[in-house]
């Protein structure tokens, strides 16, 4: 598990070998589960500058939750 520095993301989670991200967000403290992303995204998000942004643009409505 990862903490974040994020405003919108307090913490995420991986899963290599069923690709499943967890993404536990600031406001409601609850946990969401994304399923089929690839290690790079998950890689990507890390090394974001703005990790809200880049779950809008890059894993919200693009894998299932």
């Amino acid at each position: 598990m990862h903490y974040l520095n994020s405003s919108a993301i307090h913490a995420v989670s991986y899963n290599a070998s069923t690709g499943t991200l967890a993404i536990q967000f600031t406001s409601s403290g609850q946990w969401y589960d994304y399923f089929n992303v690839p290690e790079g995204i998950y890689q990507s998000l890390l090394a974001a500058s703005s990790k809200g942004r880049y779950f809008n643009d890059y894993i919200r409505d693009q894998y299932a939750a």
